[in-house]
């Protein structure tokens, strides 16, 4: 009997700290719906990151050669990664795959992929002498990329429950610092848009104080590419704690944030750069996430959303030289 059949995991439930209990409410693990082929490379990009060395070999290995690990066996892999039939699982799982065998089919399908595609044209990394075309080629290719590496590995029904909360909220609080901070801020103001009370306090300590006053129906929305910076995770602590709906965007599905997190969404982003730091490219991502979330509670909320955009067009009008939508 392989390591795959005797592997089982605890399931601690219940509202508290830890990671384990919102893991469970998420419906995370082998329960959750196992992404599509194409998205596999995207899973792959995003959780690496946050895993142990053996899974990391692992999950490069099926990344770069999605063909040949697909002929292998649970135990060849781990024979060819210099790991354990316990590792593959293990890193199979976190990948959204029930078990090695649903694992090995993505990545047949993957490998069927990319034989009846081709290659990109270039690559995104930017040197300091590059001329300005291929600066804008680069990140034009890098901003696509990571989009749709956002997109395969969003999870819907993550998203849909995020949705719903926001949709039915007394009050959503935004949290978010820096370059996550204006995503934050740009939640917000769509949000404010559409006539639905929303915040996006600059200063943690006011962040914290807000979040105190949160309860049960209303939504503490945090920000954060690497899912460990104090600032957001302590005002989404609070609110977790006092009962409201608690999202995480993030591109770190494993970090602490999502300790605090009923609902976490997980963006993708570029291989960080001298030139181009985590921070710009994580936002792109994250403004996808953003604009997902907005539409999706403006559908939700038709009804008064409509009259709510229509009114504040007409209202900015005169500031845009014209009358009628700018």
């Amino acid at each position: 009997m392989t390591d795959e059949v005797k592997e089982t995991f605890g399931s601690p439930g219940g509202r508290t700290a830890g990671g384990s209990a919102s893991a469970v409410r998420r419906g995370a693990g082998s329960g959750g719906t196992p992404p599509a082929p194409g998205a596999l490379a995207a899973k792959v990009r995003t959780l690496a990151p946050s895993m142990t060395r053996s899974m990391q070999r692992v999950a490069e290995a099926v990344a770069h050669d999605p063909a040949g690990c697909a002929a292998l066996t649970v135990t060849g892999l781990a024979e060819l990664t210099g790991t354990s039939e316990a590792t593959v699982v293990r890193t199979a799982r976190l990948l959204g795959y029930p078990g090695y065998r649903d694992l090995r089919l993505a990545l047949a399908g993957l490998a069927a992929q990319q034989q009846s595609g081709r290659a990109p044209a270039i690559t995104t990394d930017i040197a300091v002498d590059d001329p300005i075309a291929d600066v804008v080629a680069k990140l034009a290719y890098d901003e696509q990329q990571t989009l749709a590496d956002t997109a395969a590995g969003l999870d819907t029904v993550q998203l849909g429950a995020a949705v719903t909360a926001l949709a039915a909220a007394r009050r959503t609080d935004v949290y978010g610092i820096g370059a996550s901070g204006l995503v934050a801020q740009d939640l917000t103001q769509k949000l404010l848009r559409i006539g639905l009370m929303a915040h996006a306090p600059g200063d943690p300590h006011l962040a914290v104080t807000n979040a105190v006053q949160l309860r049960a129906g209303d939504v503490a929305l945090a920000i954060t590419h690497s899912g460990s910076t104090g600032d957001v995770i302590e005002p989404l602590r609070v609110a977790f704690e006092r009962g409201a709906t608690t999202v995480a965007i993030t591109g770190r599905p494993d970090s602490p944030v999502t300790q605090y997190a009923d609902h976490v969404l997980t963006t993708s982003t570029s291989r960080e750069s001298e030139l181009r730091p985590a921070a710009m490219s994580s936002r792109t991502s994250q403004l996808l996430v953003v604009d997902c979330l907005f539409v999706g509670v403006a559908q939700r909320t038709y009804e008064s959303a409509a009259p709510a955009l229509a009114a504040s067009y007409e209202a900015l009008a005169h500031r845009h030289g014209s009358r009628g939508r700018p």
